[in-house]
């Protein structure tokens, strides 16, 4: 693994005692299975008006965008559609 990529505190590596001390999901009971399930995902949108794609940007862009904290994927669109009406692309 890169060692440069800064680690996000929210992810990390469980250790062995970690591990070995967690529950399985059917341990639980049922009422908070079925809660965790429902947060696996969002569902499908209503109506999707965004393409997933992966895109290079500077560095300084994508840490000035993640410190303004969540949404920041939203803010870089909304800063690239404003961009698109004040200039014309050639």
């Amino acid at each position: 693994m890169n060692k440069k990529i800064k680690r996000d505190q929210d992810d990390f590596e469980w250790t062995a005692a970690e591990i070995k001390s967690s529950k399985k999901i059917n341990s639980l009971p049922k009422s908070l299975q079925e809660k965790l399930a429902s947060r696996k995902s969002r569902g499908p949108q209503a109506k999707p008006t965004k393409v997933s794609m992966t895109i290079r940007l500077s560095r300084d862009v994508i840490e000035s965008f993640k410190a303004t904290g969540d949404g920041w994927q939203t803010k870089i669109d909304l800063a690239l559609k404003q961009w698109l009406q004040e200039h014309t692309l050639v």
